[in-house]
């Protein structure tokens, strides 16, 4: 009897315990991801948000301007999806195929083309569009090649890219935000790294840039993950000199495992 009596109250103890809420689990989440990130190399800015109950959090890098690499291109395909509805262009299938080129591997020679086919005679179209979008943080960086500005050569912050990653989920029309999910969700290997990192079972997206700039290397990530893309999370990681690809790439997905993963 006493063994039945204690497995009763056992059963009413644990019934009793109180179950974390969502907030509390991304609180002790970003306490573990900012303890983890003390201890790796370079700057790391990131924002990491619950669009289901609206939690927030940006780390003190957040507003930290980064080389953006190819995660600009995930603007350029929200500027040009935004023009055509608007009338200003029409988009043919072939540039269609560059744009999905262009998320989906990450293509430079796609990117180049679409800059200078819908850049405009100086080049701005595109730079001109994007603090719409949210990249109000976007400059684009002289002294670096024979076009200015150009896609390739620009700085942002984590700001904005969760910005430019929150307005293609709940601004654009729902047409086009699908596609762009679709897209995100099917990169390539090249980028299963990063957001990516939560997981298959939370149905991850994400646009990466890597590249190694003046300064050392910059790994950086947006995207999204779970249920409807419950999370969203930008990464932009510059190690400064302090590390190479593989260490920004160990990074960005850890952090995003820490921050993300179920």
């Amino acid at each position: 009897m006493r063994w039945l009596a204690g497995v009763v109250v056992l059963i009413a103890m644990t019934a009793l315990a109180p179950v974390p809420t969502a907030r509390a689990v991304l609180a002790q989440r970003v306490s573990s991801a900012d303890a983890y990130l003390a201890t790796r190399p370079g700057t790391v800015g990131y924002v990491v948000r619950d669009r289901l109950t609206g939690q927030a959090y940006r780390n003190t890098a957040a507003a930290t301007p980064i080389w953006t690499a190819s995660t600009i291109k995930l603007a350029m395909v929200v500027d040009l999806l935004s023009r055509e509805r608007a009338g200003q262009l029409t988009l043919t299938p072939a540039d269609r195929q560059l744009m999905s080129t262009m998320v989906r591997t990450s293509d430079n020679a796609a990117a180049d083309t679409l800059w200078d086919r819908y850049g405009g005679a100086d080049h701005t179209a595109f730079n001109r569009n994007f603090p719409a979008y949210g990249l109000t943080g976007v400059r684009p960086q002289p002294g670096f090649g024979d076009v200015y500005p150009y896609w390739g050569f620009q700085k942002a912050t984590a700001d904005d890219f969760d910005r430019l990653i929150n307005f293609t989920l709940t601004r654009l029309p729902a047409a086009d935000a699908a596609a762009i999910v679709a897209e995100l969700q099917r990169v390539g290997t090249n980028q299963h790294w990063g957001v990516w990192g939560a997981g298959a079972s939370m149905a991850p997206g994400n646009k990466n840039g890597w590249s190694q700039e003046e300064g050392g290397w910059v790994v950086n990530s947006v995207g999204f993950a779970g249920p409807g893309q419950r999370y969203t999370l930008a990464v932009m990681n510059s190690l400064g000199g302090h590390g190479g690809f593989d260490d920004g790439v160990e990074t960005t997905t850890t952090l995003a495992k820490i921050l993300l993963a179920p």
